[in-house]
C-alpha cells in the first residue's frame, strides 16, 4: 500500500506545472520574439499577400504534415521545465541569432534573416526536447523554413546562368540534328514568351519545390541523411535540370523551328508538370531503396540534465542581442535629382514620390529616383526612372503593380527594332518587358513596360541586372518603368518610338552626374 502511495505521489509531482519556471520560460520566449520582431512585417507580407499564394499553400501543407507526424510521435515539449544544456541546440540558437544580427546590419536580406530565425528558433526549442526527438524533427523545421519564397530568389539569382546553359545546350542539340539557325538569344526570348504561366514545377523553381518534396519524403519514410541520401539529392537535381532541358527543346522545336507557337504555349504547363512528376517518382524510388535506420534502444538516453544557471543566462544573452540589434544604415537618394533631358515631343510633369516609395528607395541605396506624368503622340501614362549602382535599389515592377491593386495578366519580352539613328547609338534590337494588367474584375485593363539599361547593355531580365553587379567595377544602371493609362498592343509604333526616346534620354544621363 505504501509503495502504491509513493508511486502516486511521484506521478503527481512529475505532472504538476512548475509555475515559476513556466513564467521564466515565457520571459525567454518574449525576449526571443522581441529580438526577431523586425521580421514581422516581412513574414506578414509573405503569408498574407496574394502574389505569394504558392508559398501560403505550401505552408498549410507543411503544417498539416507536421501535425499528422507529430501526433504519431507525441512530441510535446514541456515549457514548464527548465531548459537543458544541450550543446547543438544551444549553438544553433545563439549562433543563428548572431548571424541574424550581422545579416540585418550589413546585408538586410529578408529571406536570409527569416531563414536564420527559423533555424535559431528550432535550436531554442531543442533546449526543451529530448535530443533524439530534436534531431528527428530537424527535417520538419527545414520544411517550414522552405515555405519562404526561395523559388523567387532562385529564379532571380541562379535563373539567368541556368537559362543561358539550357539555351546553349538546346542550340547545340538542334544544330546537331540540322536546325542551326536558332541562336541563344532567340531561344531565351521565345521560352520567356511561351512561359507566361509561372508554375513552381518547371524551370528553376522546380529545384525549390523538388527540394521540398525530397525533404518531406525523407521525413515520412524516416530515412537518415547519409551519403546515399546526398547522392539521391544530386541525381534528383540533375534529373530536374534534364527534364527542363527536354521541355525547352520541345517548346523551341515546336514553336520556333516548326512555327506552331500556339501548340508550344499549350504544351508549356503539361510538359513542366509531367517532367516534375517523373523526377519525383525517380527520387522516391531511390529513397526507398536506402535502408531505414535501426531503432534506438529506449534504455539509452543522452538527455542532458537541467542547469539552474541556464535560465537567467539565456534570458540575459537574448536581451543583450536584442539591445545590440542595428539595421543596415540608410544610404539611398543621397545625390541630387537627375536632370533628365527629354525630347520636346515628350511632355512631362513631375510627380512626387509616395512616402513608402521614398523610404524603400532610400533604404535600398538608389542614387536618384524621378517620377513623371507624360504624354507622347497621343499616349499618356506615368513613369519612374531609378538610377543606382546596386541591384538592391531595382526591382521587378510587376510587384509594385500588384501592390497598387493591379493583377498580372501577361508578361513577355518584346523586341523593339531601333531606327538608323538609334542603331548608330548602339541600339539594334532593344528588349523590353511588356505587361498586361487587370483591375478588379476587368481583365487587360492597362498596359505597362519596363527595362534595365546601363551604358553598354539593355535587358528586361532582373537576373541579368543582378549578375551585372558581380563585375569588379559596378556600372550605373537605370530602371525605366512605364504604366500606361490604356491598353496597347506591344508592337504599337507610337510605343516603340517612346521606348527609343526614353532610351536616348537614359543613355545621355548615365555617367553625367
Amino acid at each position: 500500500m505504501a509503495t502504491v502511495k509513493a508511486k502516486t505521489m511521484r506521478k503527481e509531482t512529475e505532472t504538476a506545472v512548475n509555475l515559476p519556471q513556466l513564467a521564466a520560460n515565457a520571459l525567454i520566449l518574449t525576449a526571443w520574439l522581441w529580438l526577431y520582431w523586425p521580421l514581422a512585417d516581412y513574414l506578414q507580407v509573405i503569408f498574407t499577400r496574394e502574389d505569394f499564394r504558392t508559398n501560403q499553400i505550401l505552408l498549410i501543407a507543411v503544417i498539416a504534415l507536421i501535425v499528422a507526424q507529430w501526433r504519431r510521435s507525441a512530441l510535446l515539449p514541456r515549457f514548464d521545465a527548465p531548459p537543458r544544456l544541450a550543446s547543438w541546440p544551444l549553438a544553433l540558437s545563439l549562433g543563428g541569432s548572431l548571424a541574424y544580427l550581422l545579416s540585418e546590419r550589413f546585408l538586410s536580406v529578408n529571406t536570409l534573416s527569416a531563414t536564420l530565425f527559423g533555424l535559431a528558433s528550432y535550436g531554442l526549442l531543442g533546449l526543451w526536447l529530448e535530443p533524439a526527438r530534436w534531431r528527428g524533427g530537424l527535417l520538419a523545421a527545414l520544411l517550414l523554413i522552405g515555405a519562404l519564397p526561395f523559388g523567387e530568389h532562385m529564379q532571380t539569382f541562379i535563373g539567368y546562368p541556368m537559362r543561358i546553359v539550357t539555351a546553349a545546350l538546346v542550340r547545340d542539340g538542334l544544330t546537331a540534328v540540322g536546325v542551326g539557325s536558332i541562336g541563344i538569344d532567340t531561344i531565351l526570348v521565345f521560352e520567356n514568351g511561351v512561359s507566361q504561366v509561372d508554375i513552381p514545377c518547371s524551370g528553376v523553381k522546380s529545384l525549390w519545390t523538388g527540394a521540398m518534396f525530397l525533404i518531406a519524403a525523407t521525413w515520412i519514410e524516416r530515412r537518415p541523411l547519409t551519403w546515399r541520401w546526398w547522392g539521391t539529392a544530386v541525381i534528383f537535381a540533375l534529373t530536374l535540370f534534364l527534364v527542363n532541358l527536354v521541355r525547352v527543346a520541345i517548346l523551341v522545336t515546336v514553336g520556333e523551328a516548326l512555327g506552331w507557337r500556339l501548340v508550344a504555349e499549350m504544351l508549356h504547363v503539361p510538359l513542366g508538370v509531367l517532367g516534375f512528376v517523373a523526377a519525383c517518382a525517380l527520387a522516391l524510388w531511390l529513397l526507398r531503396r536506402q535502408p531505414a535506420p535501426a531503432p534506438q534502444s529506449p534504455a539509452r538516453s543522452d538527455h542532458s540534465a537541467p542547469s539552474a544557471w541556464l535560465t537567467p543566462a539565456l534570458l540575459l544573452v537574448i536581451l543583450l542581442m536584442a539591445a545590440l540589434y542595428t539595421p543596415r544604415p540608410i544610404s539611398g537618394l543621397s545625390q541630387p535629382a537627375a536632370d533628365w533631358e527629354f525630347p520636346t515631343a515628350l511632355a512631362v510633369t513631375p510627380l512626387p514620390l509616395k512616402p513608402d516609395e521614398y523610404e524603400w528607395l532610400t533604404r535600398d541605396g538608389a542614387d536618384t529616383a524621378s517620377r513623371y506624368r507624360f504624354t507622347w503622340e497621343g499616349v499618356s501614362g506615368s513613369m519612374i526612372l531609378i538610377t543606382s549602382h546596386t541591384w538592391r535599389a531595382h526591382h521587378r515592377p510587376e510587384r509594385c503593380f500588384e501592390v497598387y491593386g493591379l493583377t498580372l495578366e501577361e508578361s513577355h519580352t518584346h523586341l523593339v527594332n531601333g531606327d538608323q539613328a538609334a542603331m548608330n547609338n548602339g541600339v539594334g534590337v532593344m528588349p523590353v518587358r511588356f505587361i498586361s494588367l487587370g483591375r478588379g474584375d476587368e481583365h487587360a485593363a492597362l498596359s505597362a513596360t519596363y527595362w534595365f539599361q546601363s551604358a553598354a547593355r539593355i535587358t528586361d531580365d532582373y537576373g541579368t541586372r543582378i549578375w551585372a553587379d558581380l563585375s569588379p567595377q559596378r556600372e550605373e544602371w537605370v530602371l525605366v518603368s512605364i504604366l500606361f493609362d490604356d491598353v496597347y498592343q506591344a508592337d504599337n509604333p507610337d510605343l516603340n518610338s517612346l521606348y527609343l526616346a526614353l532610351h536616348a534620354a537614359a543613355a545621355a544621363n548615365i555617367g553625367n552626374r
